[in-house]
């Protein structure tokens, strides 16, 4: 028996839902960007295939793998024709950018016409087999939410703890109202990251609610940004990140003071807060459309004073 049906036969206790069709308006698509995932791509393509109402399509975008993450969705593939494997040999990108490039890519090759929500998901993720599902009736019950997704946490962290900020859904999990992400014109490919950020702050610039779903936890497979190396490069590269877009010096102030019980205590707070501080000395560019960058201040100045009005 292939690995993949060894995996979905674990995760779902009837496998007839596999065949279920979705009702008109639950109709979705997904994207996946990828690079030698085949440690955890098995997982997710698993928590797909054992959902309550499938994708009318799933691109799942290679960027080069080298090791055995093309078979293993070719394998997926051969038994659902809805998923499709698109190999990238060229990618102009750097660092962040090659994920937001690939996912366009994805996006391109989408040939349903259907579709009523588009799904961005990444490669290391698992979640409950009614996952897209329950989404979908988050957006029924509110005509405004344009997008919306589940809290990923890290295995091995605690599952109650969630993010403070309840708008901001993580690029690995954003699921969109059609008409909401066309209205973006497209994503933002950043090389410091961060084009999930701006992405909700365009939705909601757009008129747009943006939501994070927190009776929906997700496994995170592996560290975020893992790739950027220890815990403190990540927490640097996350500094480095924030002042790419233009966040307020204040309010980056106060994020990381916030954190300062985060482990490793203190220090990993600091490492944040110096990693914006020096590419402000250094001068590095903002990449925020000007804009975008308005209304992300402008959050943000809004945010630090009903903190400061709810402790007075």
């Amino acid at each position: 028996m292939r690995l993949v049906e060894k995996i979905v036969e674990t995760l779902s206790p009837n496998p007839s839902i596999k065949n279920q069709q979705p009702a008109i308006g639950l109709v979705y698509v997904l994207v996946t960007p990828v690079f030698n995932e085949e440690a955890y791509i098995s997982q997710t393509i698993a928590s797909v295939l054992s959902q309550t109402i499938l994708p009318r399509e799933w691109a799942i975008v290679s960027d080069r793998s080298t090791d055995r993450t093309d078979e293993i969705i070719k394998e997926a593939a051969r038994e659902n024709p809805w998923i499709k494997l698109i190999r990238v040999e060229e990618n102009n990108g750097v660092a962040f950018e090659r994920v937001v490039l690939n996912t366009e890519k994805g996006i391109s090759t989408i040939t349903a016409q259907d579709y009523s929500y588009l799904g961005l998901l990444d490669a290391d993720v698992a979640f409950q087999e009614d996952y897209f599902e329950r989404l979908m009736e988050e957006f029924s019950q509110n005509p405004q939410l344009g997008l919306a997704g589940g809290v990923a946490i890290d295995i091995g962290r605690r599952k109650d703890q969630f993010p403070r900020n309840r708008h901001d859904v993580p690029g690995a999990l954003q699921f969109f109202r059609r008409e909401c992400f066309e209205s973006l014109g497209g994503l933002l490919a950043i090389p410091e990251g961060g084009w999930d950020c701006i992405t909700c702050a365009a939705a909601r610039m757009n008129g747009y609610k943006t939501k994070l779903v927190t009776d929906l936890v997700v496994d995170h497979l592996k560290p975020r940004n893992v790739s950027q190396g220890g815990m403190l490069r990540r927490r640097w590269q996350m500094g480095v990140r924030d002042y790419a877009l233009g966040y307020h010096p204040l309010f980056e102030l106060v994020k990381c003071l916030s954190r300062f019980r985060d482990p490793p205590f203190f220090i990993s707070s600091l490492t944040w807060l110096l990693g914006y501080l020096v590419s402000g000395l250094k001068r590095c560019p903002i990449r925020t459309p000007n804009k975008i960058f308005v209304y992300i201040r402008s959050e943000q100045k809004q945010r630090l004073a009903r903190a400061l009005r709810w402790k007075g």
